[in-house]
């Protein structure tokens, strides 16, 4: 709970109100900083082990100063100095007095930068990737228990051939499995950008290892390595690739765009009282009307959506304008868009998941739906049943378009039932087949192979992408990876 002087300030609400605990941890100053300090001691290992002039005891002593950072004497630092990462280094030399001359040797600020702020899109999509996987599980089992359960399916949101509720929610699942890949390529393809200088040339390090060029590459693919990744871009500027956060960021904003059609879908049924979020005891859906009990989770997920889609603009504009090796005008833009992007996709997933593992369904209200518009549907199937019992196609097509058309009237017009059914069985034309209208309205016999196609995509599609993650628990991302 913020203290009373934290209501004077503005606070994001993605960190107040909404992200969790580990995903606001990864993008904290606290875990931002102390991954800068690893990386100053990666590098300095690095440096020892090629041959430069580092002692076990400076190493030692950056080492058992790695986490405990001053952020007031920082603060102050910055203040004078107006460059972060130059802050940091003199706060880190404050403490590690034997270890100051060797901080930071021949690296730039996107030294720690960069490199910082692609451990965090990694770890991001780690926390993401099991909460998507999680949603994707409860979605299933919701799909798998209402696989066979007849649904009026709607294309222009007026109602059309019958679905089930199991094979609409495969269309969901659909959505989510495309991410779960997309995420797991945008992870995977993330490298280092390792240790490459002012403008991505390394002269610096060339100059520190006297022109030896291996122990360059070396030097870059031991830091690489200590820091968890198995590969570091082979060239860069003073920057890694802006086209890096494009891509992380589209694949956020595409799980946007899935998860704001997913709840869109549950509001409109819930409006038709078929399908509803879950409901506390206590909750209250409005403070004027008592009786409402309104998708506020499903709203809530499309608005941060919208907001996860609109974050996408951001890094296409910084990537478009950067000049030659780097402007500086992508820094501030990014500390904001980066994060947000990620606190927001986790949020929804977590709110999705509460959705999906609640949903309540209403097969009594969705029956009487199915009831109102299955005569009209049926028509069709009348018309054969008639001519195989030996009845006129034409003659039996143009009185049940009659029937039809006073049975709409019926309801659009007097907002009466649909009483199509009653007009056949009254009318002799259709005496012969008045026993096989039953059957011939069974909601089953029009939802084709529905269940069929639920049961072999999640047998074939779902259930195995799902595998990876039955063991993994997401847990806070303290510290990065280290290399063992």
């Amino acid at each position: 709970m913020a203290g009373a002087e934290e209501m004077n300030k503005y606070r994001s609400p993605l960190v107040s109100r909404y992200a969790s605990e580990e995903m606001s941890y990864n993008f904290s100053d606290k875990k931002k900083f102390i991954t800068w300090r690893k990386l100053w001691i990666y590098l300095a290992k690095a440096e020892k082990a090629l041959g430069l002039p580092i002692t076990d005891a400076q190493i030692a002593e950056m080492e058992s100063h790695a986490e405990d950072i001053d952020f007031a004497m920082a603060a102050e630092e910055e203040r004078k100095l107006r460059h972060d990462v130059m802050a940091h280094v003199h706060t880190f030399a404050h403490c590690c007095p034997t270890a100051a001359p060797i901080i930071h040797l021949g690296a730039t600020s996107c030294y720690v930068g960069d490199n910082t702020d692609l451990i965090a899109l990694r770890d991001g999509f780690n926390i993401l990737l099991p909460k998507l996987a999680r949603v994707i599980d409860r979605l299933a089992n919701f799909a798998e228990e209402y696989a066979d359960l007849p649904t009026l399916g709607f294309t222009h949101f007026q109602p059309a051939q019958l679905t089930t509720v199991g094979k609409r929610a495969c269309l969901w699942l659909q959505d989510l499995v495309m991410d779960v890949r997309k995420l797991e390529r945008a992870r995977n393809d993330l490298r280092f950008r390792g240790v490459k200088g002012t403008t991505g040339t390394q002269a610096s390090f060339l100059q520190l290892f006297q022109g030896d060029h291996d122990k360059v590459e070396e030097l870059d693919k031991m830091v690489t390595e200590m820091a968890g990744f198995k590969k570091a871009y082979l060239v860069t500027g003073q920057t890694y690739n802006c086209k890096v956060d494009i891509d992380c960021m589209s694949t956020l904003a595409g799980l946007g765009a899935s998860v704001h059609k997913i709840c869109t879908d549950i509001r409109l049924l819930a409006n038709l009282k078929e399908i509803e979020e879950p409901f506390e005891k206590e909750q209250i859906g409005s403070s004027a009307m008592p009786y409402k009990r309104n998708p506020m989770r499903a709203e809530c997920c499309c608005s941060l959506a919208r907001h996860l889609i609109a974050l996408m603009d951001d890094p296409l504009q910084t990537a478009s304008v950067q000049w030659l090796e780097r402007t500086l005008d992508d820094s501030a833009n990014r500390r904001i868009s980066l994060p947000e992007s990620f606190l927001t996709a986790d949020i929804i997933l977590s709110t999705l998941q509460n959705i999906t593992e609640g949903l309540v369904v209403y097969p009594k209200v969705i029956e009487r739906h199915i009831h109102h518009e299955l005569p009209f549907m049926a028509t069709e199937n009348i018309n054969k049943a008639i001519v195989k019992a030996g009845g006129n196609r034409q003659e039996c097509h143009e009185k049940i378009r009659v029937l039809s058309q006073e049975a709409a009237a019926v309801v659009k017009q007097e907002g009466g039932d649909n009483d199509l059914l009653a007009r056949i069985q009254r009318d002799p034309s259709f005496a012969p087949i008045l026993g096989q209208l039953d059957a011939l309205l069974d909601p089953k016999t029009f939802i084709g192979r529905a269940p069929q196609q639920v049961a072999k995509f999640l047998a074939e599609e779902v259930r195995p992408l799902l595998e990876p993650y039955k063991t993994i628990k997401v847990e806070l991302v303290v510290s990065i990876a280290m290399a063992k």
